[in-house]
């Protein structure tokens, strides 16, 4: 076990697994929030006679909400207590989804999507930074999958329930389950989450080793979510124009969701031990293996393989830069969250405006998913660049060595 600076107790993945799992918990219910209204806008739209492109505006303004203030909420909370801040970001997604539920207005669905968006960008850097505070240093990759698996989760089962849910008793029960259930959430955080040491005014990535090196990660993760969403925001239209049935795009998706869970397992197994050999492998399979949908789209036996390995590559991309944005700035690790938090929302939004671009001007899929893999590539080019951030070591390693270096 290992005594952090502010008092409390780290220890292994085995020890902290039902925190863990609760962490994870939250984070499937939190992605189900975030991305709920993508299978529900039509009914919305049709409650309120609004156009789908306005309807469409109910995810983009999340995303926007989670890109502008991810960092400058979790510079504002860094003293407080780490656990009555995930309950409080719960709670407040509970209000959200209350507040959607008996909405009587578009305006005022829009307003509860915005304090959704404030939940969201604070929520994912105190839970990243949670698992820093919670697991030895050594097993933090682990722990990171494990509270990962729940977006995943969201992404297979949350997403698509909720959806079969409001088409069968309407959109705004969807919300009212979903916060029902968030609110069962919370009494089961309270009791099994234990509690960790909160930051403080000097806990910050102190150094220009520091500050440099969780720079490069989170510039590696926004042009992997770039490159990833440019081509997975219209994964449907690939998968239709490959020969897919419209009521077969479900059941397929959450196929190649479970291959998501694979791919996050393979990479919590190796995060640990070699981090910048995972980044590399990982990046790189995912390039090849969106070019792979570009190349099968007109076969669809061969397209489903494709996007299945795509799905496997990237189950573990998140977790694998929020452990090395972690270790990056290991001594403010919800600071560090809250980049790869907001530059992962940058990525969705820009990846879905770059492809959506890319499909209008008629292009085919294989334009689309060569311009998601180039990007890909170059995010995995700064990661080969940035040998340091991705080595594995934590700030306070790279702080020692900057110092023998001016010393030598």
């Amino acid at each position: 076990m290992l005594t952090t600076p502010t008092g409390a107790t780290r220890s292994g993945v085995r020890d902290n697994v039902v925190g863990l799992l609760s962490l994870s918990l939250a984070t499937c219910l939190a992605v189900t929030t975030e991305m709920l209204p993508v299978g529900l806008l039509p009914s919305i739209g049709a409650t309120f006679g609004v156009a789908p492109s306005t309807t469409g505006l109910l995810v983009t303004a999340f995303a926007g909400m989670v890109a502008a203030f991810s960092v400058p909420l979790a510079i504002a909370t860094r003293r407080l207590p780490r656990k009555p801040l995930i309950l409080a970001t719960v709670s407040t997604y509970v209000a959200s989804n209350v507040l959607i539920s008996v909405a009587p207005t578009f305006a005022m669905v829009a307003v509860g999507r915005a304090v959704g968006g404030l939940a969201h960008a604070l929520f994912f850097a105190v839970a990243i930074g949670y698992v820093f505070r919670l697991v030895e240093p050594g097993q933090v990759g682990r722990g990171l999958a494990i509270v990962a698996g729940g977006s995943t989760a969201g992404f297979v089962l949350g997403v698509p329930l909720s959806t079969v849910l409001g088409a069968a008793v309407g959109w705004r029960a969807s919300f009212l389950v979903l916060a029902v259930v968030l609110a069962l959430a919370i009494v089961g955080i309270t009791r099994l989450l234990p509690p960790v040491g909160s930051g403080g005014p000097s806990e910050r990535a102190e150094s220009r080793t520091g500050r440099v090196d969780l720079g490069l990660v989170a510039s590696s993760n926004m042009l992997t979510f770039v490159g990833h969403y440019t081509v997975y925001t219209y994964v449907s239209v690939v998968l239709v124009t490959a020969g897919a049935r419209q009521a077969a795009i479900g059941p397929l998706l959450m196929v190649c969701g479970v291959c998501g869970l694979v791919g996050l397992w393979c990479t919590g197994r190796w995060i640990d031990r070699r981090m910048r050999a995972t980044v590399l492998v990982v990046l790189m399979a995912l390039a090849v293996s969106i070019l792979g949908v570009g190349v099968a789209h007109r076969w669809l036996v061969g397209t489903v393989i494709a996007v299945a390995a795509w799905s496997g590559a990237f189950g573990g991309t998140p977790s694998m830069f929020q452990a090395a944005a972690g270790r990056a700035a290991s001594g403010a690790p919800e600071l560090a969250g809250a980049w790869i938090n907001a530059t992962s929302n940058l990525g969705i939004a820009a990846g879905a405006l770059i492809g959506g671009s890319i499909l209008r001007s008629g292009s085919a899929v294989a334009h689309l998913t060569l311009v998601g893999a180039v990007l890909v590539l170059t995010g995995s080019g700064v990661a080969a660049a940035a040998r340091r951030a991705f080595s594995g070591a934590l700030e306070g390693d790279a702080r020692r060595d900057e110092s023998r270096v001016r010393e030598g």
